[in-house]
Order: structure tokens, then C-alpha cells, then sequence
């Protein structure tokens, strides 16, 4: 495809009528700033919130199983801790294999079309849930299939992603973003906070008590069938495309050859990967080492239902704060300081789990004295989801940066082939926000297969080998962060990867 200029800034500013709801735009000139003054920002404002509604129920369909598999056993299911924790695993394996068509969807089709498509998709996912929950002899094998169609939820937090990179400005692509994500990132303490309420399962710290005529969970199920028809539909009159944000596949795919968007999905790995795949251990992990059932009914101990959205929840509203760190401080140092805490925490969850009396009969007196050590435990976890949120800002902050900075290095400044050179890297910037963030979704899947390893026969011992495994990972990621991004060249003063840019 032969790129032209956009239009100099010189031209009139006035927003064209086309701008309304459900139209393709020709004139999208977000870095001019009287174009953006005078309409634009409430043009990108607009697709903004939309594409945030459409990717919080993604996210709320992809982590519908990590509150659902610690209810399957009041709904008559018998699975074993591997098979629940593959279960919570399968939906986050498939959400980070279809980032990348995802990704590459919106450029070929349009970003508002590819909302209205995605947003469809999520009834199999929503539909086969409400049909599988109400049959005690639904095969486990049934369950994986439809836990890895939930998986297309976690599609929409790339092509969401990539289409609002390119209504923003660069220098307000750390927020937008952030705030784009923040509100995916919230469906998943959606879902874990409002599922036991809606199912009948209690919730709200207790507030709300079970329902007398057991967990429904079917009914959540049918209630995000029928908001995915909903943003559809808001996305279809809402919405737009961006003409100039075409591009064929093997455009697109010209990301995959760039080094930067690998050691990226490296990092992401580390923020978001740990974000999505403690949000979705994190309710098997309390009613595993807190809780135990009894013989007559009931159980004692900590209901995993009332503390489980809490991580989730201070993540997601993290995340938009990473952005506007990174934004003032610069995305590599926020970064290296949020791996830098992840491994503290990381380190504070091992020592409240080693505290733990061990209890591999399930005795409730055993159960009632580890009570004292949730707190610290709980404060640890929230610690570290904190850590992730702005991490996963201030890393998707440094992703237009770079390849902006890598323009600017080969280009001189009111060129042509600068104006030419910003397209390209915008567009490029794009696919790489879903190309890294299909890599780090991985970490979602590894996260909770580590704690549930079927190699090891004692699951507590699975969990603590896996703390000690990642923070060492995230130590790894601090120096590589540097390295990359921080690290001054002894004669030219430099980032070897930068130039002068301050990322």
C-alpha cells in the first residue's frame, strides 16, 4: 500500500459532518492540535467508552471460570485441584492465541466492525456456559471446550487496544490506553465480585447471604449473553473506523520482525501476565489454603467469595495510574520499579503461606487457626495486583513510544518522510499492542498450571515452588528493562536501542 502525508496542519480544522456514530472517518489528524481541539477529542472520547464497554465483558466472559470452578462442587461436580485449575487455565491459553488474528482483524476490517463482530462471538462462550452448568453429567471434556471459547473474550483486549492507539495523540496515548485497559482489566473484578450474587453463591463480604435454593449459576451465563447482543448493538451506532488505519496482513505482520515488540512481550509477561493469571487462581488459592468443607454442610474458614474480586479489582484500577506515571516519570523507570515490587511481594505471599499450620486432612480446627494469617496473606496478593496494574500501564505507555522514537531517529524533523514515517509507526505500534499482548497473556495460562501442577504430588507445595519461580522471573525482568531501555551507552551518552528518547 503507497502511504501519503496526512494533511498539513495548515488545512481548515473544522471537524467534517461525518464524524457522527457508525461512519467510516476520511480526516483523522489527532497530532494537529486545533483538529483535535475543535472535535477530535470528543470524537476519540466517544470510542473510547464504547470500546472500553465492549472489552469489560470480554474480560468478564474470559475469567467467568475463575469464580465459577470453586462452585462446581455445591453444583454436584466432582473435580479433582488439577483438573479445577486447568479449567481456570484453558480460557487464558486460547484469550492470549487469538490476540494476534484478533489484532490483525482491525486493521483489515475496521475497528468498529471488529467490535461489533467479537462482541457477537461471546454468546457461544456465554451460551454454552448456561447449558453445561445445569447437567451434572456434563463431561469434563465439555467443560474445557467451552472454558477455551471464553478464551475469545480475552481476544477483545488486543483488538480494543490497537484501535484506540490510533485515535490518540501520542501524548495521551499512556491514558488513553491505560483507561481503555483499566475498564477490560475491571470486568474481570466484575465478574468475580457480582457471579456469587447473581449464581446465589453469597458475596459482598458477607453481606449477601446464599440463596435457599442453591447456585444458579446458569444465570450468569444468560445475563452476558445478553449484554454482549447490547454492546454490539452500541457498538454498530457508536463507533467508527478510521480510513487511513487500513493495512493489509503482511503490513501488520512487519511487527513480528521488530526485536522490540519481543523483548516487550517478555516484560508484558511479567505485568499483565501476572495480573490475569493471579486473577484467575486467586479464588482456588483461598478456598484451597483457607477453607475447609465439612462432613454435615457448610464449611469454616475464609469464604473465597467475598475476597476474591479485591486483586482484580486494585489492579484494574491501577493500571490507568501506570500510564499517567509513566507519562510524567517515563515508562522505563515506573517499569523497573513495578518488577522491582512485584518480587517483594511476591516474597511477602511466600512468607503468610509458609506460616500456614499444614493441614492435608482438612481438619477445621487446623483450618480456624490459619484464619489469623489471611490478612497478611490477602494484603501481600493485593500488593502485588497493584504492582501489575502499573506495570501493565506504564509497559503498554513504552510500546507508541518506541516505535515513534525509532521514526524520529531515521527521519529529520518536518519532512515528508517524517509525517510518512509517524503513519508507519503508528500503525505498526498498533499491531504490536496486540502481538505483545497475546505474549503476555501466556502468563495467564502458566500462572495457575504452575499452582495446580499435576507433577507434584503435594499442591501446597506446587504453589510455594511456583512463588519462588516467578520472583526470580521478575527480577530478571527489572535487568532487562534497564538493559534495554535504561542503560547509557559510555561514549555517546545513548540508549543503545534509542538513541537520545527518553521512553
Amino acid at each position: 500500500m503507497t502511504l501519503t502525508a496526512p494533511p498539513a496542519s495548515t488545512q481548515a480544522t473544522s471537524l467534517p459532518p461525518e464524524m457522527k456514530g457508525g461512519v467510516t472517518i476520511q480526516d483523522w489528524r489527532p497530532e494537529d492540535e486545533a483538529f483535535w481541539r475543535d472535535g477530535g477529542k470528543q470524537v476519540a472520547r466517544r470510542n473510547l467508552i464504547w470500546s472500553i464497554f465492549a472489552e469489560h465483558l470480554g474480560f468478564s466472559v474470559w475469567l467467568l471460570w475463575s469464580v465459577s470452578a470453586a462452585m462446581l462442587a455445591a453444583m454436584g461436580f466432582s473435580f479433582s485441584v488439577s483438573q479445577l485449575f486447568i479449567l481456570v487455565a484453558i480460557p487464558n491459553l486460547v484469550g492470549a492465541l487469538i490476540r494476534i488474528p484478533y489484532t490483525f482483524a482491525v486493521p483489515i476490517i475496521g475497528g468498529r466492525n471488529w467490535t461489533v463482530i467479537s462482541a457477537l462471538l461471546l454468546l457461544l462462550p456465554t451460551a454454552g456456559y448456561a447449558f453445561a452448568v445445569q447437567n451434572p453429567g456434563t463431561p469434563y471434556w465439555a467443560f474445557l471446550l467451552i472454558a477455551a471459547l471464553a478464551g475469545l473474550g480475552g481476544g477483545n483486549f488486543a483488538s480494543s487496544m490497537a484501535n484506540i492507539n490510533y485515535f490518540y495523540p501520542a501524548r495521551y496515548k499512556g491514558t488513553a490506553l491505560g483507561l481503555n485497559a483499566a475498564g477490560g482489566n475491571a470486568g474481570v473484578a466484575f465478574i468475580q465480585f457480582l457471579l456469587p450474587v447473581i449464581v446465589g453463591g453469597a458475596g459482598v463480604f458477607g453481606l449477601v447471604k446464599a440463596s435457599e435454593a442453591g447456585i444458579q449459576l446458569q444465570r450468569a451465563g444468560y445475563l452476558y449473553a445478553f449484554l454482549a447482543v447490547v454492546a454490539a448493538c452500541a457498538a454498530w451506532m457508536f463507533m467508527n473506523n478510521l480510513a487511513f488505519a487500513k493495512a493489509s496482513t503482511a503490513e501488520t505482520a512487519a511487527v513480528l520482525r521488530r526485536p522490540h515488540t519481543w523483548v516487550m512481550s517478555f516484560l508484558y509477561i511479567g505485568t499483565f501476565g501476572s495480573f490475569i493469571g493471579y486473577s484467575a487462581a486467586f479464588p482456588l488459592l483461598i478456598r484451597l489454603n483457607f477453607w475447609t468443607d465439612l462432613p454435615e454442610g457448610g464449611g469454616v474458614g475464609i469464604h473465597f467469595a467475598y475476597y476474591a474480586f479485591l486483586g482484580a479489582l486494585v489492579g484494574s484500577v491501577a493500571r490507568p495510574f501506570g500510564g499517567w506515571l509513566a507519562d510524567r516519570f517515563g515508562g522505563t523507570l515506573v517499569t523497573i520499579i513495578t518488577f522491582a515490587a512485584l518480587a517483594i511481594g511476591t516474597v511477602g505471599i511466600l512468607l503468610s503461606l509458609k506460616a500456614l499450620a499444614p493441614n492435608p486432612e482438612g481438619d477445621p480446627l487446623i483450618t480456624v487457626a490459619n484464619e489469623s494469617i489471611f490478612p497478611w496473606f490477602l494484603l501481600a496478593f493485593l500488593f502485588v495486583f497493584t504492582a501489575t496494574g502499573i506495570g501493565n500501564g506504564s509497559t503498554y505507555r513504552m510500546i507508541p513510544l518506541i516505535w515513534k522514537a525509532k521514526a524520529d531517529e531515521a527521519t529529520e524533523p518536518g519532512t515528508p518522510e517524517r509525517s510518512l514515517a509517524q503513519i508507519t509507526a503508528t500503525k505498526e505500534s498498533s499491531a504490536a499492542l496486540g502481538v505483545i499482548g497475546a505474549v503476555g497473556a501466556i502468563g495467564g495460562f502458566g500462572i495457575p498450571m504452575m499452582f495446580g501442577a499435576p507433577w507434584v504430588d503435594n499442591k501446597f507445595d506446587a504453589v510455594i515452588n511456583a512463588f519462588w519461580i516467578f520472583t526470580a522471573f521478575y527480577l530478571v525482568c527489572a535487568v532487562v528493562t534497564w538493559f534495554v531501555y535504561a542503560r547509557r551507552s559510555v561514549l555517546t551518552d545513548k540508549v543503545p536501542s534509542l538513541g537520545h528518547t527518553k521512553i
